[in-house]
């Protein structure tokens, strides 16, 4: 098999990963609350990964429109998920933080998929899972942006089989 031949088939595989993934994003908003959106579950995602954050900070992130964002951060609000408080630096702007219940739903949905890919993955060994880990982690440097770290937490440790 030619490198290319090779590319060709990993861009097959990342496809599938991106059909699966936007899937699952679907699932997970639907867990949290039935009329969350994919796209407002991974604002609620992100603001729940850190601390109280502007609705400008995130339009930057995800390169969308602040109208787009401020849309979505007020359905979130209407559905309870997302809180918002005055931002001490600036009394002109607001600091969004997800609500206890948010929290609570989300964690219960990432413990639900967690289990499940655990199921899903139980033929592989811990060296494979954390290779395989580690391999994902190394394309996505090498393709990646500042801002996509930026994203998302740093993975928990994968221990090693004894």
């Amino acid at each position: 098999m030619t490198r290319n031949d090779t590319l060709r088939d990993l861009e097959h595989e990342v496809g599938v990963l991106i059909r699966r993934v936007r899937r699952v994003i679907g699932e997970r908003a639907r867990a949290v609350h039935p009329d969350l959106q994919p796209a407002s579950y991974l604002i609620l995602s992100t603001v729940a990964q850190g601390d109280p954050v502007r609705a400008s900070v995130i339009a930057e992130l995800f390169d969308v429109d602040k109208g787009a964002v401020s849309r979505q951060v007020k359905h979130l609000i209407e559905l309870g998920l997302l809180a918002k408080e005055p931002d001490p630096a600036d009394a002109r702007a607001v600091l969004l933080s997800v609500t206890a219940e948010a929290r609570t739903r989300m964690a219960d949905v990432v413990e639900h998929r967690r289990k499940y890919v655990d199921e899903r993955l139980s033929g592989w060994s811990d060296a494979d899972l954390a290779g395989f880990v580690s391999e994902l982690g190394r394309y996505n440097a090498a393709l990646g942006t500042d801002s996509d770290a930026v994203a998302s937490d740093p993975p928990e440790p994968v221990e090693s089989a004894p």
